[in-house]
């Protein structure tokens, strides 16, 4: 099984270029970094785990196509994604032609791994309501894959509006970069993925086998073999009955989850974490 990586960076943890090649050194298949653009100081959202206290790395997060831009200019081989985006936060324009030219700077290795935000005032300030965060994703990824597949794409939604443009550069992948959902299971989620996306993140990992059948029905109800999806569990810690268990349900990646922290303390993980590399 390929394993990946997942860091939420910050201004205090280790350099994206140094985990990068350390990352890909080992041998790891994927590096994904996620994303919070600010957090509002009179946030009274509770987080999803309940309560308010927050992780100090969530204000500091910095830009996740920076990031792996600077990823892609040190190494050759490993996947560098978002995880995830909060597309919704995004004017598709601009989201696509980030997105493209970190496909084009690394060769073709992007991943645009997406959610739809949990902090009600983080997206207020970007003008979208929670109520049609879903809703206003799905416009902006289908605004983005017509804008890297077409030559002079155009769009026409409820949240989406614009004539024929241009718009380079063009990704590596053709028609465009992998677009995998993250979140919990769920009918909604599934009916998404199914629709317009690659595959599923599956955060923390947990009741992955549970959840399948559902993802199954989803993919038959709109006529999609449910084989052309990726099925990553996501955010997970290792252990091998853990990771045996995911191979018996075809899975053939999951991205592992590393301290935000600094070099000296994200290093030894990593070397552990390579001990379950196949």
């Amino acid at each position: 099984m390929q394993l990946g990586l997942t860091i939420h960076l910050t201004d205090r943890s280790i350099d994206i270029r140094e985990l990068a090649v350390e990352a890909e050194a080992r041998g790891f298949s994927s590096l994904y970094v996620p994303e919070h653009t600010h957090i509002p100081s009179d946030r009274t959202t509770p987080i999803p785990a309940g309560g308010m206290d927050l992780a100090d790395e969530y204000p500091r997060s910095p830009d996740p196509w920076v990031s792996l831009a600077a990823a892609a200019a040190v190494t050759q081989r490993i996947r560098l994604g978002t995880g995830v985006a909060l597309v919704a936060q995004h004017h598709p324009i601009n989201l696509a032609k980030a997105s493209a030219s970190v496909d084009v700077l690394s060769g073709g290795r992007f991943v645009l791994g997406i959610g739809y935000g949990w902090n009600v005032e983080e997206m207020a300030h970007h003008g979208v309501e929670y109520r049609t965060r879903r809703a206003q994703a799905r416009e902006h990824v289908l605004a983005v894959k017509a804008l890297w597949a077409e030559e002079a794409a155009e769009y026409h939604g409820e949240f989406v509006d614009f004539s024929p443009s241009w718009s380079w550069p063009k990704p590596v992948q053709r028609p465009g970069p992998p677009v995998l959902i993250g979140g919990g299971a769920g009918p909604k989620l599934f009916n998404h993925i199914a629709e317009y996306a690659d595959g599923w993140l599956p955060i923390g990992g947990g009741g992955v086998g549970a959840a399948m059948d559902g993802l199954r029905a989803a993919c038959d109800s709109r006529g999609r073999d449910p084989a052309e999806l990726s099925v990553i569990p996501f955010g997970t810690l290792p252990d091998r009955g853990k990771l045996d268990h995911y191979g018996t349900l075809g899975i053939r990646e999951a991205v592992l989850r590393l301290p935000s922290a600094p070099r000296d303390d994200v290093l030894p993980v990593l070397d552990e974490f390579a001990h379950f590399l196949d």
